[in-house]
């Protein structure tokens, strides 16, 4: 009888504290929202914003990290929700341009610092660099985890499409800024990276940083490629959109999310999802 006593006693101790875990979790999205265009016609923004937002509400993101978002965007995604952000428009640092912003749960996190560098020679200021076609931005923020009491960091950026030079060197460069900014400090690093995961600048990132969907206990959920260019039948076979943490994180779960409404995607990528534990 004793026996039976102790392994119940076990047995509700750890469905304890498996469900500690569960509410400790921080959840976290990234996605490039594609901006705002007209020609997108009926994908235009106007007309999947609502979708957007929708998605991220239901899967309860702590932390939603967006690429390709113009200023407009950025304040909509802010509309009716408890989120704060961290991110300035890549053309000026201030509001011009498309935005790698950070947005997060203000009733759970508070931030301790936070800012942006741009991808290139001179990354303390708005500007291009080496091959790219455009200017390109990493925002990132330090976070207090009022739940876990633990403060952690999260990166977030959008390499440019056309250079390849840019993207190398635009890891390389992240590989610096991160462990620079948080040498001893759990990380979070997002982004649509516009390269595939053979690539050296991937390689790079993996040099220090771990893939979220490598590392999840539970096997990773949904497509393998998150690029969908707006075709509801995409084959979705090329990955070009990451979570990566440090060691500082375990990842719970990972998953390529596939929501659509009415034969729609509410954007040409998919959004990805990330559950991660200190």
């Amino acid at each position: 009888m004793r026996k039976v006593i102790q392994l119940s006693l076990v047995l509700l101790l750890m469905v304890s504290m498996a469900n500690a875990q569960r509410e400790n979790a921080i959840n976290i999205i990234s996605y490039n929202i594609r901006l705002n265009v007209a020609s997108d016609g009926e994908n235009a923004w106007p007309k999947r914003k609502d979708n957007v937002k929708a998605l991220v509400r239901f899967h309860d993101a702590d932390i939603l990290c967006v690429q390709e978002a113009l200023p407009l965007q950025v304040d909509e995604l802010l509309e009716n929700t408890n989120y704060a952000m961290e991110g300035v428009g890549r053309d000026d640092g201030k509001r011009a341009g498309e935005f790698s912003a950070i947005y997060f749960d203000k009733s759970r996190f508070i931030k301790k610092d936070g800012g942006t560098f741009w991808l290139s020679e001179t990354p303390e200021k708005p500007s291009k660099g080496w091959d790219a076609a455009l200017n390109r931005v990493c925002s990132w923020v330090r976070l207090f985890d009022k739940k876990n009491k633990k403060e952690f960091l999260v990166f977030n950026t959008h390499y440019d499409h056309i250079g390849v030079q840019a993207r190398i060197e635009s890891a390389k460069l992240l590989k610096r800024k991160i462990q620079e900014i948080a040498p001893k400090l759990p990380v979070v690093f997002t982004g649509d990276l516009n390269v595939t995961p053979e690539t050296e600048a991937i390689a790079t990132i993996k040099s220090f940083l771990i893939d979220a969907k490598e590392a999840s206990v539970e096997p990773a959920y949904g497509p393998v490629g998150t690029f969908n260019a707006f075709k509801f039948d995409s084959p979705l076979k090329d990955k070009i959109d990451y979570i990566f943490v440090n060691k500082g994180f375990k990842v719970q779960k990972f998953g390529v999310l596939s929501d659509s409404k009415d034969l729609r995607y509410p954007s040409d990528h998919l959004p990805i999802i990330a559950r991660l534990s200190f």
